[in-house]
């Protein structure tokens, strides 16, 4: 007979601490893990880090505020699969720039098991930078990817055949800009040799040899070791996530949108790369700008696709300790 705690039995604080940890999960850029959260008795808060090794790839923190809306909307799935609704306040202290989130006047819901199931894809999702098939994603499954970016208010742009030759000229540029500049090369060196460390991308998720692939993907400066076979990515899909604006509370929200339409393609079996090298370097940042017609600002660019079945999907990349990103001080204090 199972003795454990019924979700909707167990303090609030307890579901703040494992939802934090959950999201911990979240893809994020060079697998730099770069949020930090508080539990508070009523209250659970997201910093950003600012992250040295991040200086010339990200000098705005648009990739790094991207990526803790990542985690916070996985927060907020986690939360919402306990049974606990949330107000959001976003950037809630101009005085504090890192504190991007605190999440507050929580009440008790029915589990929502819609939820329940984006968190089981949390747990599953990868980055795989293999070509995909030659099956093609159905235009009813790829709406339903770009109505879950638009419901966390961001927006998603899949583009024709033209754009995507232009998005792969740019691709091809930001290549040749980020070989050129030490100061980038520098950074990729130590993100891919950080093995042990619990974050960085090991040899074992980056391909052995450059993929066949419309779009090139980044240059990691040396081979990994996951195999490639002989496919293209023909049936591949390609878009932009983007918005009107570009400050720090509309990439948060991008970050929530990419997190929602990832899990909503891992449900739907449609495997996703996100491609930010186009937009860490403002040339080709301005070349997506004008693909949207000067009508936004380009976050990411993406590619959508169904995995090649007869492989075996590529590992997880590391994850932190918990205790290293989870902060729970404030409240144990008050159990002693």
């Amino acid at each position: 007979m199972s003795h454990e705690t019924p979700a909707r039995d167990r303090p609030l604080t307890t579901a703040l601490t494992q939802a934090a940890a959950t999201a911990g999960l979240a893809p994020s850029v060079h697998n730099s893990q770069p949020w930090r959260w508080t539990v508070l008795p009523a209250a659970l808060e997201l910093r950003m880090v600012h992250e040295p090794q991040l200086a010339a790839t990200d000098p705005e923190n648009r990739l790094v505020t991207l990526s803790c809306g990542l985690a916070l909307h996985h927060a907020r799935v986690a939360l919402a699969a306990e049974g606990w609704a949330a107000q959001v306040e976003r950037l809630p202290d101009p005085g504090q720039l890192e504190l991007l989130a605190r999440l507050g006047r929580f009440r008790q819901t029915a589990a929502d098991a819609d939820a329940t199931r984006l968190v089981q894809c949390m747990r599953i999702r990868q980055t795989d930078r293999r070509p995909v098939s030659d099956e093609r994603v159905p235009d009813a499954t790829l709406d339903e990817i770009v109505k879950a970016a638009g419901a966390q208010g961001a927006r998603l742009q899949l583009l024709g055949s033209d754009q995507v030759v232009e998005l792969a000229a740019a691709a091809a540029q930001a290549a040749v800009v980020a070989a050129e500049e030490p100061e980038l090369r520098e950074e990729l060196a130590y993100w891919t040799s950080r093995a042990g460390t619990g974050v960085g991308l090991p040899p074992e998720v980056l391909p052995e040899q450059p993929p066949q692939t419309t779009v090139p993907g980044r240059d990691f400066g040396h081979p990994g070791t996951l195999p490639i076979g002989p496919g293209h990515d023909r049936a591949a899909v390609y878009g932009i996530l983007w918005n009107t604006e570009d400050e720090p509370d509309s990439w948060l929200r991008a970050g929530e949108g990419l997190s929602a339409a990832w899990l909503t393609a891992t449900r739907l079996g449609v495997s996703m790369v996100p491609l930010s090298g186009v937009v860490e370097t403002d040339a080709t940042r301005q070349t997506l700008r004008q693909m949207l017609a000067g009508l936004g600002f380009p976050y990411l660019a993406m590619r959508l696709g169904i995995a090649d079945r007869a492989h075996a999907g590529p590992p997880h990349t590391p994850r932190l300790p918990t205790e290293q990103v989870v902060d729970t001080s404030a409240v144990d204090a008050g159990t002693r």
